[in-house]
């Protein structure tokens, strides 16, 4: 069993390393915002390697189920063009290639996805996050629902037509779509050649047995939770079309550690919104389960359709955080509320003791995350279009460890990189004027959560267009069980004079910068988990000596005591903690 599940692995590996090595979008070969997956025939999730969790835990499965719904009659060399939030894929933005592996005999035995974040969709504004859309028709994305787009192996030249003519830069798109089609194809053709040697049956009985194993592992970490109940809410910041005082998140989680079996409840929140915030049923779906498995002490079990036996997941139509109905905008569902989503799961789950859940991971965007456009004087003038990902720490500490300061937003668990300012440079024309960490942002606590980064660059010989969409300047990443809030996000504009000025108080960025003008964004720091004052007096030392805090919030926050050479004295630490313990 072993042995088979790491044959998966390679097939998945080989589909990551083509799409990671062809694609044209710098989001995709610069910053890995993208995923591929292996589905059962009966579009169970069977391997996901090192996929996104918010593109792949929940939401393939139903993609897989709609190809198959809209065509009854798959055959060898058909391939799926598939981004439709309504019928299971995260979205718009989120462009997926579906391919049915069918043996010699004509028998439909898997299904491979190669999801891609795109650099435009084709929305109305350059930008595949289009937060102020009202519905999807403002939006205006090319939104495709198991559309097919191959036969026998051969494109259907009308989509590809359709496509080009409707994105700003169809060149990149081409490269794209050719680079996600290759990864799919390259899942195929390796399933086919694993069937051929080790025989279908034998595969069909790993997957059983694989699913029954992930079952097992995910009843034993849940069987280390206490049993009980618990709700937990986040507030995104207020935003075009939103309520004033900002959109609730709440959950429900129940645990039955002798069932092995955890409910998360999600009906009790708003309807949902004249906005592009909506969640797709996708990535309420992921993002419940993703706060889930963050809450267990077992990192390695199995992300597959075994482990998902054990959650429950509650969810109504029409709900900000459940089942949108069409033509609800989601264009903005894979991170803003699904972050806090991601983060109220976790945080109920720290309420049931010491060694269970996280706090909150900061809000995102920010200007290291937003999307730029214009025209490049380098080269003609020709139409460019990217989704940074250049900074956001935002990393929530956990029951056992600091916030991962590299953590890029909770849907993504750290599984993005960062930008390289220097390919970043050389690909479209701006200038990077820093990326720094930014000191006492931290989220304070036993455990820290990650400090805010501070990103800032602006166009070279053109304008450019710049667009993101903000949370966490007016509600910052919570901690728990003690731990501190981490410091709220800032976005600025920096004009031809050198002068800051504060832009975004709504959380939509949209903005036109001229040559000498920059776009400054700093991320929010992430919540800490228990007190500041159990925190190991050596970690603190450790925080001031690497510049993450200074030397007064360590003594302020941490209750720290430095002897006559600058060092952390841990004796006359520990009595100082006390006596502040006794205080309060």
């Amino acid at each position: 069993m072993a042995i088979l599940s790491k044959r998966f692995d390679r097939v998945t590996s080989k589909m990551h390393n083509t799409l990671l090595r062809t694609a044209r979008s710098g989001v995709i070969n610069n910053g890995r915002d993208f995923s591929c997956c292996i589905l059962t025939a009966d579009a169970e999730l069977l391997n996901v390697g090192e996929s996104i969790p918010i593109h792949v835990m929940s939401g393939a499965d139903m993609m897989a189920r709609s190809m198959m719904d809209f065509h009854p009659v798959l055959g060898r060399g058909d391939a799926f063009l598939h981004n439709s939030p309504y019928h299971g894929c995260t979205h718009a933005a989120d462009l997926s290639v579906l391919v049915p592996v069918i043996d010699d005999e004509g028998v439909h035995r898997f299904t491979v996805l190669a999801k891609a974040h795109q650099a435009d969709i084709g929305n109305s504004l350059p930008t595949t996050y289009m937060a102020t859309a009202r519905d999807v028709y403002e939006e205006g994305a090319l939104i495709f629902p198991a559309v097919k787009v191959q036969q026998d192996y051969r494109d259907i030249d009308d989509i590809i037509r359709m496509c080009t003519m409707r994105i700003r830069a169809p060149e990149q798109w081409r490269g794209d779509y050719l680079a996600g089609l290759g990864a799919a194809r390259i899942g195929e053709r390796e399933l086919l050649a694993l069937g051929a040697e080790m025989g279908w049956s034998v595969l069909e009985e790993h997957i059983r047995e694989w699913f029954d194993y992930s079952e097992q592992r995910m009843r034993a970490a849940i069987a280390k939770l206490p049993s009980g109940r618990t709700t937990m809410q986040a507030v995104h910041d207020p935003f075009p079309g939103t309520p004033s005082d900002g959109i609730p998140v709440k959950a429900t989680v129940s645990v039955d550690s002798e069932g092995g079996r955890i409910e998360v409840d999600l009906q009790d929140n708003p309807d949902c919104m004249p906005c592009g915030l909506n969640l797709s049923e996708a990535c309420a779906r992921s993002g419940a389960m993703i706060g889930a498995f963050n809450s267990l002490d077992d990192p390695d079990i199995p992300t597959n359709a075994g482990s998902f036996r054990c959650i429950v997941i509650h969810l109504r139509e029409n709900c900000i955080v459940g089942v949108p109905r069409h033509p609800t905008c989601c264009s903005v569902a894979t991170t803003n509320l699904a972050d806090r989503l991601i983060g109220v799961v976790q945080m109920a789950a720290a309420q049931f003791g010491e060694d269970f859940g996280m706090a909150e991971v900061g809000g995102c965007q920010t200007a290291a995350q937003a999307v730029i456009s214009g025209a490049d004087p380098r080269s003609e003038n020709t139409p460019f279009v990217n989704q940074l990902i250049m900074g956001d720490t935002l990393g929530a500490a956990s029951a056992s460890e600091d916030g991962w300061l590299t953590c890029f937003s909770a849907d993504s668990a750290g599984l993005g990189y960062y930008d390289s300012i220097e390919v970043n440079e050389i690909a479209y024309p701006f200038r990077v004027q820093q990326r720094r960490i930014v000191p006492d942002t931290e989220g304070a606590g036993r455990f820290r959560g990650a400090s805010s980064s501070m990103v800032e660059f602006g166009p070279v010989g053109c304008p450019m267009r710049v667009v993101y969409t903000s949370d966490g300047t007016v509600n910052p990443a919570q901690g728990v069980r003690g731990g501190l809030a981490g410091a709220p996000a800032r976005n600025y504009k920096r004009d031809h004079a050198g002068e800051l000025a504060k832009i975004g108080d709504l959380g939509w960025i949209d903005l036109v910068l001229d040559e000498g003008e920059q776009v400054v964004g700093r991320s929010c720091g992430g919540g800490g988990y228990g007190s500041p004052l159990e925190r190991d007096p050596m970690r603190v030392q450790e925080d001031v000596d690497e510049g993450y805090i200074s030397r007064k919030r360590a003594e302020e926050v941490y209750g720290a005591v430095f002897d006559r050479f600058g060092r952390i004295s841990i004796d006359a630490t520990k009595a100082h903690r006390r006596q502040l313990g006794l205080s309060q």
